[in-house]
């Protein structure tokens, strides 16, 4: 196969599979959300069973005694929970076989470039160790510190195959000139990703509060905002500045290169995601921490990460630019500007 087709088709399915990981962080985050953490008490298979059941009759008498003794908390068998966990499972074991083809489909790419085949294959063995780590959250009974271990793994996920996949754009990154950027554009970035970093790291600290209230301590919905420690006021607050510098990111690429740029488009996708960050963290705060919204605000802590990571390899592949020009066409021959979610 031609290199060219090789990396259309490679980003195509590139852009699906980060799709399916970012539903299955949404998924993930509504278990989270209706407490279905715990509707399968066992890994890997559900109450002892590869298909779950659908009512309390088809347990033993004694299930709440086999459960009480390895250590779980709730043991009362919920229909519902148990089969929104299920799902859960089973979209990550789905999401994990569509990885598995990504990774195949990248070993034509390894002529253009052996970084996207490594990377693929790293995604695909992250992913295994991934689904390990999900047995040993359930065998913990969700405890606070594995639950964010469990999430971050889900970004560093994202995070490899967004690399691959902007190392397959290189050719199209590289047609597009960073040339007239704002020179302070560079530093501002490393700024703002900085930010992100630390807003990030406040937010999975208020997550860890929220669970530890919900499953330690039992508190209700409506006292957790009230219980919570100083961190979660600063990180409500810093959210402002987080929104006020990708402003001026944004500011500096279109002031330079235009709205049509894929760096500016990338951009005001990105400030899209922020106030929706921002809009439902301040339901969540004033509002008694709705479940519904959870997911949400979650969804938007990981799209951002995405973002701001995938714009930085766009900048980098437009400032090198070093690259054969053969390579700046896609599998049709044309050449052109495409986005993230193109080709």
């Amino acid at each position: 196969m031609h290199d060219a087709q090789a990396l259309a088709r490679y980003r195509r399915i590139a852009t699906i599979t980060i799709a399916a990981v970012y539903f299955l962080i949404l998924v993930g985050a509504s278990v989270r959300a209706t407490g279905a953490g715990m509707g399968c008490p066992d890994w890997p298979t559900c109450f002892g069973s590869w298909i779950p059941p659908t009512s309390e009759a088809q347990l033993p008498a004694n299930y709440q005694e086999i459960y009480a003794d390895r250590g779980y908390a709730e043991t009362r068998f919920n229909p519902v929970k148990t089969w929104i966990e299920y799902l859960n499972r089973l979209t990550g074991v789905l999401i994990g076989f569509l990885i598995l083809v990504t990774a195949l489909i990248s070993w034509p790419c390894r002529r253009h470039d052996r970084l996207i085949m490594w990377a693929s294959v790293a995604a695909f063995l992250m992913v295994g160790f991934q689904g390990w780590l999900g047995s040993r959250v359930v065998a913990s009974n969700l405890q606070p510190g594995m639950i964010t271990v469990h999430m971050l793994m889900a970004l560093a996920i994202v995070g490899v195959l967004l690399f691959a996949l902007a190392r397959a754009r290189r050719g199209i990154s590289a047609s597009q000139s960073v040339a007239g950027l704002d020179p302070r554009f560079r530093k501002w970035l490393y700024v703002v990703l900085a930010m992100t970093v630390l807003q990030v790291a406040m937010g999975t600290q208020v997550r860890e509060m929220v669970d530890y209230l919900n499953h330690v301590q039992g508190e209700a919905r409506s006292a957790w905002v009230a219980a919570l420690p100083w961190f979660f006021y600063i990180h409500r607050s810093f959210s402002a500045l987080v929104l006020f510098a990708n402003i001026g990111l944004l500011w500096m690429l279109v002031s330079s290169l235009g709205w049509q740029h894929t760096l500016s488009r990338l951009t005001v996708a990105m400030l899209a995601v922020i106030v929706l960050a921002i809009t439902s963290g301040a339901a969540l705060g004033h509002l008694g921490m709705p479940a519904f919204v959870q997911p949400a605000h979650l969804l938007s802590a990981s799209l951002l990460f995405g973002l701001q990571f995938l714009i930085w390899m766009e900048y980098r592949n437009g400032a090198e630019g070093r690259f054969d020009t053969s390579n700046l066409h896609t599998a049709d021959g044309r050449t052109g500007i495409a986005s993230s979610v193109s080709t």
